[in-house]
């Protein structure tokens, strides 16, 4: 299935997208897709619901899609573990994977604006494939840690690289502006994916083609990424791991190339959609 949420910022409401594209309410199911419906294992009854229901359920195309997963306790990233993206920002490759957070108020709708913020030098882009958590999960081996994984989302990782290397202390700073994490279109529930680690996922700016990956060239696949963040934290339903970007991303331009007001990124994966967002400046 395809969770969407739709609406005005703010006041979403759960739907989903049938196969056929036509997209549905489903809110007289389920209040959100938040911890509490991933909790209760709302997927499986959602499925039956819509087979049910999904002929008469109001329909929403049209309207604007928002962030697919309702207030994430936790928006986890994982840095350089695409060995291409490593090597274009001259880092060593990783021996364990780099973890940082980004605010979960940076979280936006898939086609919502980007806000260059103010006072940036450098607003950059990442094309990212992000794992949505099915339950809650502590010390688990990476055999099972799919188990724990109830679908996958479209995720661009901005990040402003002056605030991230030129600011000290940790990237986290580069990472949280408003609108910084665009996500969506959908969650994809995990059935709907052959599979996950061959996958294209693409990203353009202004129609220029600048990243062009595979997730059969992370460093750190999903059962591995799972099951190591989950020595650390006890991951919830509803949070949200980013897997890392491939290589192209503006920092790794000679000269480099950043975002500036008026800028149109696409980006993809197959089989999660796509999503387009404008740059304009702060307080524009």
């Amino acid at each position: 299935m395809k969770l969407i949420r739709f609406g005005e910022p703010g006041s979403e409401k759960p739907g989903v997208e049938l196969p056929d594209g036509k997209r549905i309410d489903v809110s007289t199911y389920t209040e959100d897709f938040d911890r509490r419906f991933y909790r209760e294992n709302g997927i499986d009854g959602l499925r039956e619901w819509v087979e049910k229901n999904g002929d008469k359920a109001p329909a929403v195309n049209g309207v604007r899609l928002g962030p697919p997963v309702s207030e994430p306790g936790k928006l986890i990233c994982i840095g350089l573990n695409y060995e291409d993206h490593a090597r274009e920002g001259g880092m060593e490759l990783p021996k364990e994977p780099i973890i940082f957070f980004k605010a979960t108020s940076s979280i936006c709708g898939p086609n919502d604006d980007l806000i260059i913020p103010k006072n940036s030098q450098k607003t950059d882009w990442e094309v990212e494939l992000a794992v949505v958590i099915g339950k809650e999960a502590s010390y688990i081996t990476a055999e099972e840690a799919m188990d724990y994984v109830a679908g996958y989302v479209l995720h661009n990782d901005y990040s402003e690289r002056a605030f991230q290397f030129d600011r000290g202390g940790q990237w986290v700073k580069g990472k949280s502006c408003d609108t910084f994490a665009p996500l969506g279109p959908y969650v994809v529930t995990k059935d709907e994916i052959d599979d996950i680690h061959n996958t294209r996922l693409w990203l353009k700016v202004n129609d220029e083609m600048v990243q062009d990956g595979n997730t059969s060239e992370l460093i750190f696949n999903i059962p591995f990424l799972v099951s190591h963040l989950s020595e650390f934290m006890t991951l919830q339903p509803g949070d949200i791991i980013s897997t890392g970007t491939p290589a192209g991303v503006g920092l790794g331009f000679e000269p480099q190339r950043f975002l500036k007001p008026g800028d149109v990124v696409e980006l993809g994966i197959d089989g999660l959609g796509e999503s387009r967002q404008e740059a304009r400046a702060y307080g524009a």
